[in-house]
C-alpha cells in the first residue's frame, strides 16, 4: 500500500497531467484552425474555447467539411480530459488528499524543526511502549514505520510519524537523523534492525543506537553493526518475570522510578562536561551534592567504562564521569543546576 505522501504525489502528477493535456488540446485546437480554415489566431483559440467547453455556441466562421471532422475530434479529446480532470479532483475532494497535502505540510516543518531528537523505528507492540515511554517523558521523537495501520495508529496518537522503509537512506535523512541524539530499531526483523544501523551510523556517526534483537544469536551481530545497546524484549522479559517472582517489592521499586507519568521519585543520569561542570576534581561532600539538592548518587561510570558502585563521600568527580542519581523532580533540578550552571539545562522532568 502507498504511503499518505506517495499518494499526494500521484494524484498531483494526475491532476498536472491532466491540465497539461488540456492545454496541448487547445493549443492543438487553435493550431488546428488556423491551419486547416486559416482563421486569425484569436478566432482560432475562440472556437477552440467554446468547442472543448460545450456551451452550444454558433460556428465562429462557416466551417469546411474538414473543419467539422476536426472539431468532432476536438470535442471529444476534450471531453476525455476535463472528465479526467473532474475524476481526479472529485476522488481527491472524497478522499481528503488536499487535506492530506497539508498535513504532510505541517510534518515537514515539525521535522525541520527537530533537534537532538530520537528517531523511532517500527511501531509495532515495543515500538508503542517506547513511544508511551518518550511521550510521558516530554522526549522530542519520531516514528518511521512501513506499516499503514501502524502509521494510522501513531496519528491518532498525536505522534510525529513518516510512513517509509526505515533501512533506507534517504528515510533516515528524512526525519533528520544528522540531528538526532538517539535512534531506536525495534521493528520485528533482526535484519532489518541490523541494516538500519549500519545506514544510521554512516550517516551520522555519533548518534546513539539502541536495538531489539529477536533471537540471542542477533546480539553480537547487532553490536558489531554498531549498536551501543541491545535489547532482546524476551531476554530480558523472562529475566523481569523472575525476578518479580524472586523479589517483588525490589521490581516494584525499579518500576516505580524508571517508568510512567505519575512518579514520585527518578532516576537521570548526568555527564561532567570540562568547562561546564564545577565539581568536577571534588569529593561528593565538598561537592555538596546530597546536602545541596537531597539527590543520591547511586553509581558512577567512570570514562574508561569501570562502575563505581554506591559512592562514598569521599569518592572524587572527574571529566566526563557519568552520575547516575536518583529524587524527586525538584531534587533532580537542583542537582543539575549544581552540576552544570555554566551550561543549558538538559534534563528532562515534567514540571510540577
Amino acid at each position: 500500500m502507498r504511503s499518505l505522501e506517495q499518494r499526494y504525489r500521484l494524484l498531483r502528477q494526475e491532476l498536472l497531467g491532466g491540465i497539461l493535456a488540456l492545454v496541448l488540446i487547445i493549443l492543438m485546437g487553435t493550431l488546428g484552425y488556423w491551419l486547416i480554415e486559416g482563421w486569425p489566431l484569436l478566432d482560432a483559440a475562440y472556437m477552440t474555447v467554446i468547442a472543448l467547453s460545450t456551451v452550444g455556441f454558433g460556428e465562429v466562421h462557416p466551417l469546411s467539411d474538414r473543419g467539422r471532422v476536426f472539431t468532432i475530434s476536438l470535442i471529444f479529446m476534450g471531453v476525455i480530459a476535463v472528465a479526467f480532470i473532474a475524476n481526479r479532483f472529485t476522488e481527491a475532494v472524497i478522499q481528503g488528499y488536499f487535506q492530506d497535502g497539508i498535513e504532510l505540510q505541517r510534518q515537514r516543518k515539525l521535522i525541520e524543526a527537530l533537534q537532538q531528537h530520537y528517531i523511532l523505528c517500527g511501531f509495532g507492540r515495543t515500538g508503542h511502549q517506547i513511544a508511551l515511554e518518550f511521550s510521558a517523558e516530554q522526549i522530542p521523537f519520531v516514528i518511521v514505520d512501513s506499516n499503514p495501520d501502524a502509521v494510522l495508529l501513531a496519528r491518532q496518537r498525536n505522534y510525529l510519524v513518516v510512513q517509509a522503509d526505515a533501512t533506507l537512506d534517504e528515510t533516515l535523512m528524512e526525519v533528520a537523523i544528522d540531528r538526532a541524539l538517539c535512534i531506536v530499531t525495534a521493528m520485528p526483523s533482526d535484519a532489518e534492525n541490523l541494516y538500519t544501523i549500519l545506514s544510521a551510523k554512516t550517516l551520522n556517526p555519533q548518534i546513539r543506537v539502541i536495538a531489539r534483537a529477536n533471537t540471542e544469536e542477533a546480539i553480537p551481530k547487532l553490536q558489531r553493526g554498531g549498536a551501543d545497546a541491545v535489547v532482546s524484549p524476551y531476554i530480558t522479559g523472562g529475566k523481569r518475570m523472575a525476578a518479580a517472582a524472586l523479589r517483588p517489592q525490589v521490581m516494584d521499586f525499579v518500576d516505580g522510578i524508571l517508568t510512567g507519568s505519575d512518579r514520585s521519585f527518578y532516576m537521570e543520569e548526568f555527564r561532567l562536561e570540562p568547562g561546564i561542570c564545577v565539581c568536577i576534581g571534588k569529593t561528593l561532600q565538598e561537592a555538596q551534592v546530597r546536602r545541596g539538592t537531597g539527590a543520591l548518587v547511586l553509581a558512577i561510570r567512570r570514562q574508561d567504562g569501570s562502575l563505581v558502585a554506591g559512592p562514598t563521600g569521599t569518592t572524587i568527580l572527574l571529566a566526563q564521569d557519568v552520575l547516575i542519581c536518583m529524587g524527586t523532580a525538584e531534587q533532580l533540578r537542583r542537582l543539575n543546576q549544581l552540576l552544570s550552571p555554566l551550561g543549558p539545562s538538559s534534563l528532562r522532568l515534567p514540571k510540577h
